[in-house]
């Protein structure tokens, strides 16, 4: 099978020593190769972007998820029938790489976003900064970060879902894979339907390699048909995972109630 997937053209140097900055990680996202992710996402829904963050970034993390601090709140998902496994939302302020990841990923998407609202034929615009876009989730009394961080061991799976946490809802997200899968685990693949009316839903399977991203829907997106676009809707989950420990970055753009 084939997948989508683009490389992110190598950093220089002297950014790569910088370290874990916003402003290095939001420079790794504009040298994305741009176009070729919009083509990708405009055809499958989902695009994925090569390794992005470097192995320390997600080192440090996977470590985080121990820590007390710079959380608000944590689901274990076999509680809410969401899966096994748990995860955690981060709090504001947000570590730099994933304020960085998010502003940057926000700033090349809203394009793409005011495209599929259009052609839904959708009144929804999305400002052009991500700065902005939260002050107008604030205003429809989502003010809780919505980043987060997953982990899951040997058994534990994450049931079809889709991320939407009130009326204000950025079509696109994102999860970065902070484990290895050479190394860490098996099993745990990222999976996205796609359900067209009245045909049977597709199923992708999205395999990822550490510090690399998958951007997809959030929950609906347009496709071209015989008779101009149509609505299509995607769900998100993770297989079963066989053995190791697998920890992801979810970084979803509108924030909650």
């Amino acid at each position: 099978m084939t997948r989508p997937m683009t490389e992110p053209r190598a950093p220089a140097a002297a950014m790569r020593e910088r370290g874990d900055t916003a402003m290095d990680v939001g420079a790794r996202v504009r040298a994305l190769a741009w176009p070729v992710i919009e083509a990708s996402l405009d055809a499958s829904g989902y695009a994925t972007t090569g390794r992005l963050l470097h192995a320390e970034e997600c080192a440090a993390l996977v470590a985080s998820y121990e820590q007390s601090a710079g959380f608000r709140s944590r689901v274990v998902m076999e509680r809410h029938g969401y899966g096994r496994g748990e995860y955690r939302y981060l709090d504001y302020p947000l570590p730099s790489v994933v304020a960085g990841l998010r502003d940057a990923l926000y700033t090349a998407l809203a394009p793409v976003a005011n495209r599929w609202m259009q052609a839904l034929g959708r009144a929804t615009r999305y400002p052009a900064t991500h700065r902005v876009y939260i002050e107008q989730c604030r205003g429809r009394g989502q003010t809780k970060p919505t980043p987060l961080l997953l982990r899951y061991g040997a058994g534990d799976y994450n049931c079809l879902h889709q991320d939407l946490y009130g009326e204000e809802i950025f079509p696109l997200q994102a999860t970065f894979l902070l484990a290895d899968p050479e190394r860490d685990f098996r099993g745990g693949e990222l999976c996205l339907t796609t359900s067209r009316p009245r045909r049977q839903s597709r199923v992708d399977v999205v395999p990822l390699r550490l510090g690399e991203g998958a951007i997809f829907a959030v929950r609906d997106r347009p496709e071209a048909g015989p008779r101009g676009w149509r609505k299509v809707a995607m769900r998100h989950g993770v297989s079963v995972l066989h053995s190791g420990s697998r920890t992801t970055l979810g970084i979803i753009l509108h924030d909650a109630q």
